[in-house]
């Protein structure tokens, strides 16, 4: 009964009236407004504004969203808690990356998760940094894979791999037969980068005004595929990750000297949350993998 009314009144705050909260609810406007008077009453206080258009919510209205917010969170990790298997035979697990990520590390994680636990059902998305944050806060994410620069303060990151970042060219580029250039080599190159929405591309325009380099940025891409094709294609250069270029037999990759361009893969929750057993498998079959991944490049 108190999940009900704890959702009634989310409702009608969300939707500022009762009309609309009623429809969104696929109940009666009179069933809800009995509903949410009933919540009042047992509160002692009138927790919406009636008198206008809109329904507003009063002040002790306002004080009570804080909570019910809270709780109806706390609710949602309570059912997922309760229907949560031990032995993996079914879950689902909601999980974030940044889009650098996806090629070399997100996609043999997945299969090699889906390999082990077939009915789990995974839901990856693609996502900057602080939009996965914000979802892992308000629990509609599970496990997220960024970097270490974590903002909010009830995100806990757990560190995975080192990731260096290098000078990417295709095969027929000049510079594909280099093991490594100096910056004043980097500093004359054409490159295609990523699209200032990245924290990839971020980092890179922070690493170039440390070391007071300006390459002509000749392109920009917002997706990870089209700026690797290009590469391919033509002479532009970029920077990425040196384990995509990897996994593409065409691309080359050229280590930056005498300073590294490197950043720390994490893995991030949300502090204190509830975590399934297919999350726990997930972070440490992640962390399996990083290190794999890790030894492979020392090698």
């Amino acid at each position: 009964m108190l999940a009900r009314h704890i959702q009634y009144f989310l409702a009608v705050a969300e939707n500022q009236g009762f009309t609309r909260a009623a429809a969104a609810l696929h109940v009666s406007q009179p069933a809800l407004s009995q509903q949410v008077r009933q919540l009042e009453e047992s509160l002692g206080a009138q927790l919406f504004d009636r008198s206008g258009r809109k329904t507003r919510l009063t002040d002790a209205g306002e004080v009570y969203l804080r909570y019910a917010l809270r709780a109806a969170q706390e609710l949602r990790e309570g059912k997922r808690a309760i229907h949560d298997v031990g032995d993996l035979s079914r879950g689902t697990l909601r999980i974030a990356v940044t889009p650098t990520f996806t090629t070399y590390l997100v996609g043999p994680l997945v299969e090699a998760f889906h390999s082990r636990y077939p009915n789990i059902t995974l839901n990856v998305h693609e996502l900057a940094q602080e939009h996965m944050e914000n979802l892992l806060l308000t629990d509609e994410l599970d496990v997220g894979i960024a970097f270490d620069e974590v903002h909010a303060p009830d995100i806990v990151a757990y560190p995975l791999l080192v990731e260096t970042l290098a000078l990417v060219v295709g095969s027929r580029h000049p510079l594909a037969g280099e093991r490594a250039i100096d910056l004043e080599t980097l500093n004359a190159q054409s490159l295609i980068l990523l699209s200032k929405a990245f924290a990839t591309r971020e980092q890179i325009d922070r690493y170039c005004n440390q070391h007071g380099i300006r390459p002509r940025v000749a392109m920009e891409a917002n997706v990870i595929g089209a700026l690797i094709e290009v590469v391919r294609r033509t002479t532009l250069a970029t920077l990425l990750p040196a384990a995509i270029a990897r996994e593409h037999p065409e691309l080359v990759s050229v280590e930056l000297g005498p300073h590294r361009l490197e950043r720390t893969a994490v893995l991030m929750q949300r502090k204190n949350v509830y975590q399934s057993s297919a999350a726990r498998a997930f972070v440490a079959l992640a962390k399996e993998m990083a290190g794999d991944l890790t030894n492979r490049t020392k090698e």
